[in-house]
């Protein structure tokens, strides 16, 4: 049953995706990305990824949504029709999908006991993490203590790039407040 919730979401996934490519109007298509991120969350809430479909739900849908929002206040609401044939970065998106896809083809199956994520690294974290940190609860141990680094080498590139975005929305607004 949940193989089959899954493959709906997917499918609105990518509804909204090709939506999203269609519209003009960039105040549509924030929502529509919007839209995309809180069915993104809910695939990895389908796939039991919770701790990801909450980070997916705050990034995508809360932060990215009201950036953009304020992007589009100083930009303008419509897109302005491109000067370029879509063929070239149409080519090249879809080789690199296609080389992605190439490359899932060796996975082991979603859940398979003989893959190795279960036969070194969980066995590890389940035996071992509460004598070593002394977190009773796994996830929390796995998240707070052996992934520390990685979750604040994650929030410095979103800080990062929020402070990229925000220079450059300050670089635009300065520009016409000159002329």
């Amino acid at each position: 049953m949940i193989e089959v919730v899954t493959v709906i979401l997917f499918g609105m996934l990518a509804v909204t995706a090709i939506a999203a490519i269609r519209l003009h109007d960039l105040f549509a298509v924030v929502m529509m990305f919007s839209i995309y991120s809180l069915l993104a969350a809910a695939v990895f809430v389908a796939m039991d990824a919770v701790d990801v479909a909450f980070t997916e739900a705050a990034v995508g849908v809360g932060i990215s949504t009201v950036l953009m929002l304020a992007t589009i206040g100083l930009v303008g609401r419509h897109e302005k029709r491109p000067t370029h044939r879509p063929g070239l970065p149409l080519a090249v998106v879809t080789l690199t999908g296609m080389v992605l896809v190439y490359g899932t083809l060796d996975m082991p199956r979603f859940g398979d006991p003989l893959a190795p994520i279960h036969q070194h690294v969980a066995p590890h974290y389940l035996q071992d993490s509460p004598v070593e940190i002394g977190i009773p609860n796994v996830v929390t141990g796995v998240l707070a203590s052996y992934r520390g680094y990685d979750t604040l080498g994650e929030l410095t590139v979103i800080f990062t790039a929020g402070i990229g975005v925000l220079a450059l929305l300050g670089i635009r607004r300065r520009k016409r407040d000159e002329s």
